[in-house]
C-alpha cells in the first residue's frame, strides 16, 4: 500500500510539473528534461509512469475527466449548466486542467490526438440535453447532438479568448454571459427561470463536490 500510495504521488508530482511546462512553453517547445527539472524527479521514474512526451501530454489532457463528478440534479438544464459552471471555475484554479485545455487547442501539437476533450464533453452535453429533452426542459426544435457541439464549440472560444485577454479572470462573466445567450434558444422558459446561471454558480458548485467528497470516508466507517 505504501509503495502504491508512493507511485500515485509520484506520478501526480509529474502531472503537476507537466502541465506547468506545457501551459508556460506549450507542447513543442516542452521538453522531458525541463519536466524532469520542475518535476525533481529522475529520468526513470517519470518512464516508469509515461512512455513519451506524447503519452506525458495526453495524462495532462484526460486529467480533466478525473474531477469530482456533479451531483445529478433532478433539472438536467441545470445540471448542464453547472458541468460548464465548474469547469470554468477549474480553468481559473486548477494547472492541470488549463494545461489539458491549453494542449486541446494547441494547433502546433502535431502527433498528439487532441479530440478526445471535445468528443467527451460533447458526449455529456448529448446525455444530459436527451434526458432533459426527455423531462420536457427543452424546445421542440432542439436536437440535443446539435446543441452540446455548439455549446462545445463556443466554450471553447470564450475560454480562449478569456485566457488571451485576462488569464481567465473574467471567465465566470463571460461564461454566464454565453449560457444567458443560447439557452434561450433550445431551453422552455418555464424551465430557463429557474436555473441558475450567476457567475458564482461555478465556485459554490465546486464548494458542494468538495463538501460532499471530505463526508464520503466518514459516512463510509459508519
Amino acid at each position: 500500500m505504501v509503495t502504491q500510495d508512493r507511485a500515485i504521488r509520484t506520478r501526480r508530482t509529474i502531472l503537476t510539473a507537466a502541465a506547468k511546462v506545457f501551459e508556460e512553453r506549450g507542447y513543442q517547445a516542452a521538453t522531458i528534461s525541463e519536466i524532469l527539472t520542475t518535476a525533481g524527479v529522475t529520468k526513470g521514474a517519470l518512464y516508469f509512469h509515461f512512455a513519451s512526451k506524447e503519452d506525458l501530454a495526453e495524462g495532462v489532457i484526460s486529467e480533466q475527466d478525473q474531477q469530482l463528478p456533479i451531483p445529478g440534479r433532478a433539472c438536467k438544464v441545470q445540471q448542464l449548466v453547472d458541468t460548464v459552471a465548474v469547469h470554468a471555475y477549474h480553468l481559473q484554479t486548477d494547472p492541470l486542467v488549463r494545461a489539458g485545455v491549453r494542449l486541446s487547442l494547441d494547433q502546433q501539437a502535431q502527433g498528439l490526438n487532441r479530440s478526445a476533450p471535445f468528443l467527451r464533453w460533447g458526449e455529456i452535453g448529448v446525455e444530459l440535453l436527451t434526458t432533459a429533452q426527455a423531462q420536457g426542459e427543452l424546445l421542440p426544435h432542439v436536437v440535443p447532438a446539435e446543441t452540446a457541439e455548439v455549446l462545445v464549440g463556443a466554450f471553447a472560444g470564450v475560454q480562449a479568448m478569456s485566457q488571451a485577454t485576462s488569464n481567465y479572470q473574467d471567465l465566470p462573466r463571460r461564461v454566464t454571459s454565453l449560457l444567458r445567450h443560447i439557452l434561450p434558444s433550445v431551453v422552455m422558459p418555464s424551465v430557463l427561470a429557474a436555473v441558475d446561471v450567476t457567475e458564482g454558480r461555478g465556485a459554490a458548485v465546486h464548494n458542494e463536490l468538495q463538501q460532499t467528497h471530505s463526508m464520503q470516508p466518514a459516512a463510509a466507517l459508519t
